[in-house]
């Protein structure tokens, strides 16, 4: 069975058919002395004692919450995390297993069918895919700058590499447009500059998927290329301006806000979570009409929401201490309820029924299962 979610289905389905975990997760966690115990043991075996964490860097803040948690109240060490990116987690996630390879990734947007074959050909045949709640991308500038109210097709047609000529059919120009009134003369005369985040980015996926693609749509006859001409759909509403207008500023979402401060004419695209730690510093803009906020988000209103996973491999639970019991902690309602401590740092958890169906088929896994989301 596979627990995924393709990017276009970014709502209550979604977050319903996550989290299946192994049973262990479920279980009472053993005493700090024999989890040692177990840890040294590892060691002694050529495994890894400390659960290796790599992904997406809009999860990272969660993650880490989680694994300081983890680490002051259990016998386990504290996870280490890298921020990678949501493709650069699964790449080296899907390398193989081992000590060499990590047990764990985050990722911003759901496995692709790619990653899926990658983890299997290189013998990652069981991969348990767990949604942790909700993060809306915002666009978003200095505080004290010009405030910007968007549409999707607004975006599109600022970001894209090319737009459709006037009403011609299969019409296309180069991006002409340098200044946000070019798009519509509703909007500032300011110069386009966009921080956003790198191809390897879920954040980026995201971005494309919910709010290029849809902005792109709204030319009828590129529309119907979806039908008639898939390639050169995705050509024209996935691919951004590489023209110095849309600027790749990496995997490090600090970094961005920290770059907007410095240029207040410029707008960057990163996750919530971001915006409601820099409030005192940044503006989300509003986009189709709704406020990049925390209950619109919640209550799946804003435009650009989408569930955030970590994925775990299956064959590192048992081997390597403490996986079960840190996905155990990472899905429990003190971390992702409603009132758990990841809903104070900017994760929208998932609405109670989802959260009750996850419980519930979390529950019905056979001892020693998974959930393979990374083969057939």
């Amino acid at each position: 069975m596979h627990l995924r979610t393709s990017l276009p289905t970014l709502r209550r389905g979604a977050l319903a058919l996550a989290a299946a975990l192994p049973l262990a997760v479920a279980g009472c966690a053993a005493e700090p002395g024999a989890r040692e115990g177990e840890a040294a043991a590892a060691d002694a075996a050529g495994a890894r004692a400390q659960i290796r964490i790599v992904g997406s860097s809009t999860v990272y803040p969660f993650t880490a919450k989680v694994a300081e948690q983890f680490g002051r109240t259990t016998g386990f060490p504290t996870p280490v995390i890298e921020s990678t990116g949501t493709g650069g987690g699964f790449k080296l996630f899907c390398a193989g297993t081992g000590r060499d390879t990590p047990d764990v990734t985050n990722a911003s947007r759901a496995i692709k069918d790619s990653e899926r074959e990658a983890c299997a050909a290189n013998g990652v045949a069981g991969v348990t895919e767990v949604a942790i709640g909700y993060d809306g991308i915002v666009v978003a500038n200095d505080k004290d700058s010009v405030r910007y109210d968007l549409t999707r097709r607004q975006l599109f047609l600022a970001l894209a590499k090319q737009v459709p000529q006037g009403e011609g059919e299969g019409k296309l120009v180069d991006n002409p447009h340098t200044r946000w009134s070019d798009v519509d003369p509703s909007l500032p005369a300011v110069e386009i500059e966009v921080l956003g985040p790198p191809p390897t980015s879920g954040t980026r996926d995201a971005f494309v998927e919910l709010v290029m693609e849809p902005g792109c749509k709204e030319t009828g006859w590129i529309a119907a290329l979806a039908d008639t001409d898939e390639d050169r759909y995705k050509q024209i509403c996935h691919t951004l301006r590489e023209d110095g207008v849309y600027v790749d500023a990496g995997e490090n979402d600090n970094l961005i806000v920290q770059k907007l401060e410095a240029n207040p004419d410029a707008l960057g695209i990163f996750g919530y979570s971001f915006l409601e730690e820099n409030r005192d510093r940044l503006q989300g803009s509003p986009i189709d009409g709704v406020a990049p906020t925390f209950d619109n988000i919640a209550a799946q209103t804003y435009p650009v929401a989408r569930p955030l996973f970590i994925y775990v491999k299956d064959a590192h639970v048992g081997t390597v201490p403490g996986v079960a019991e840190f996905v155990r902690e990472f899905t429990s309602d003190r971390a992702i309820g409603e009132d758990g401590y990841l809903a104070e740092i900017g994760l929208i958890p998932l609405p109670p029924g989802e959260l009750a169906e996850v419980r519930q088929a979390t529950s019905r896994l056979a001892a020693g299962g998974g959930t393979a989301a990374g083969a057939e």
